[in-house]
C-alpha cells in the first residue's frame, strides 16, 4: 500500500508542476495582457482596445472555425420568442438527444457545454483524498478540478506509441480501489488526437471492478476515421456504470453557446443531477436540437476538417517533421523546440496555437481552422522551422 500511495503523490506533483510550465507558456500579449489559456478560456475575454482578437488564426481551441449552420442559426433566431419566459416549449432537446443515441431521455443529462458535466462528474463521484485514474497528458481539466476538491489525479505516462496505457488503468484502479472515484478516459485523447480501439474500452470495464464509475469523454466522437473505434454508449444500455459525455462544441460549431451532455444509467443521472445549475438557455436549446437533426451540415464540416487535415499534415511531413495519426479535429507534431517557445513564435506572426502539454513539452497541437487559417499557420510554420531531410527528422 505504501509504494501504491507514493506512486500516487509523485503523480499529482507531476500533474501541478506541469500545470506551472503551462502557465508560464501563456506569456504576456501586447500591452502586457496575458496571451494564451487553458481548456474553457478565450482571448474575447481580454479588453479589444487592447488585443486585437479579430487579427489572430484562431487555431488553439479545437473550435469549428464555420460556426453553427444556417438551420441551426435560424432555429435559435426563433426561439428568441421564449427569452422573457421560464417553462418555454424546448423543441424537446432531451428526447433528441436520446433518439440519436437510441437511449430513453432518462439516461440523458445537459449541462452547459461538457466542461459543466465534467465537473459535475466530479462533484458526484470524488470527495477529499479519493482519486481519479486516468493518463497524461489527457484533458487536464478533469484533475484540475480534482486537485480543486483535494481529491488526487492518478496519472498514467502514455505508452511509447503515445496510446493509452488500458493495462496500467486497469492495475492502478484495482489497487487503489477503495479510493477511486471515477476512471477518466478521453478517447480520442486531447491532446494526441489517438484513439482507444473499441477491444480496449472492453478489456478496460472488464478489468476494473464493476461499481467503478468510468467517464469516456467522446468531444471528437465524429472525426474518428478509426474503424478500430466504436463509441461507448452501448455500455450504458448494458447497465454499466459508464457515463459517456459529448459537446456541442465542436463539430456543430457552438463552442461559444456552452451546450454539452452526458449518456448514463438513469440512477447515475439521477445522482449527477443534483449538482446541476440548470444554466442553459432557450436559443441554445433550439439550436441544438436543430444541431442533431442537420445531418447534412454535419457531414458538410466532417469532411471538410478531415480533407483539410490531411493537406496540412502532408505539407509539414514534406517538410520534414513528424505528426502523430489523429482521429479529431486537431494533430500534434513534434517540434524538436519547447512549445512556450514555439507558440510565441506563432503569436508574432498572428497565429495562435495550442498550449503546452506536459510532458509532451516538444509537440504542438493544432487545430484545423478555415483555409485562410491554416494557410496563415503554414506560412509561419515554413518560416519558424528549417526544412529537415528525412534522417534529420527520424532523429528528432
Amino acid at each position: 500500500m505504501h509504494s501504491t500511495m507514493d506512486s500516487q503523490q509523485v503523480s499529482r506533483r507531476r500533474f501541478m508542476g506541469g500545470a506551472a510550465l503551462a502557465v508560464g507558456y501563456l506569456g504576456l500579449g501586447p500591452n502586457g495582457l496575458l496571451a494564451g489559456g487553458g481548456a474553457g478560456r478565450s482571448l474575447g475575454r481580454y479588453p479589444q482596445q487592447a488585443y486585437d482578437y479579430e487579427s489572430f488564426a484562431k487555431i488553439s481551441f479545437n473550435e469549428n472555425p464555420w460556426g453553427p449552420s444556417p438551420s441551426v442559426l435560424e432555429a435559435m433566431n426563433g426561439a428568441w420568442q421564449y427569452a422573457n419566459r421560464y417553462g418555454y416549449p424546448d423543441d424537446d432537446i432531451q428526447q433528441a438527444i436520446a433518439d440519436s443515441h437510441g437511449v430513453r431521455p432518462e439516461n440523458v443529462l445537459m449541462g452547459a457545454g461538457s466542461e459543466e458535466l465534467l465537473r459535475v462528474v466530479g462533484l458526484t463521484y470524488l470527495r477529499e483524498r479519493t482519486r481519479v485514474v486516468g493518463v497524461e497528458p489527457s484533458y487536464g481539466y478533469v484533475y484540475e478540478y480534482a486537485t480543486g476538491i483535494k481529491a488526487d489525479p492518478v496519472l498514467i505516462p502514455l505508452l511509447g506509441d503515445y496510446r493509452q496505457d488500458i493495462p496500467a488503468i486497469i492495475r492502478s484502479t484495482r489497487q487503489n480501489y477503495r479510493d477511486v472515484g471515477f476512471v477518466y478516459l478521453c478517447n480520442p485523447n486531447n491532446p494526441t488526437g489517438i484513439t482507444v480501439t473499441a477491444d480496449d474500452v472492453r478489456r478496460l470495464l472488464d478489468g476494473i471492478p464493476e461499481d467503478t464509475p468510468v467517464l469516456i469523454d467522446e468531444a471528437y466522437h465524429h472525426f474518428v476515421e478509426d474503424p478500430a473505434y466504436a463509441t461507448s454508449v452501448p455500455y450504458v444500455l448494458e447497465g454499466r456504470k459508464v457515463i459517456v459525455a459529448r459537446t456541442f462544441s465542436k463539430i456543430y460549431g457552438m463552442a461559444g453557446l456552452r451546450l454539452g451532455y452526458a449518456v448514463a444509467p438513469p440512477e447515475m443521472v439521477r445522482e449527477m443531477s443534483a449538482y446541476m445549475t440548470g444554466s442553459i438557455n432557450a436559443l441554445v436549446k433550439w439550436g441544438g436540437a436543430q444541431a442533431l437533426r442537420d445531418r447534412a451540415a454535419e457531414r458538410e464540416v466532417r469532411g471538410k476538417v478531415i480533407e483539410l487535415k490531411r493537406d496540412v499534415i502532408a505539407q509539414v511531413n514534406d517538410h520534414g517533421y513528424d505528426v502523430l495519426p489523429s482521429h479529431t479535429n486537431f494533430f500534434m507534431m513534434h517540434t524538436g523546440r519547447p512549445v512556450n517557445e514555439v507558440g510565441r513564435d506563432f503569436r508574432a506572426r498572428g497565429v495562435l496555437v495550442g498550449r503546452p502539454f506536459p510532458p509532451m513539452l516538444d509537440h504542438l497541437r493544432v487545430s484545423i481552422g478555415t483555409r485562410e487559417e491554416m494557410d496563415r499557420f503554414l506560412g509561419a510554420f515554413h518560416e519558424i522551422f528549417p526544412a529537415r531531410t528525412s534522417a534529420a527528422s527520424a532523429r528528432g
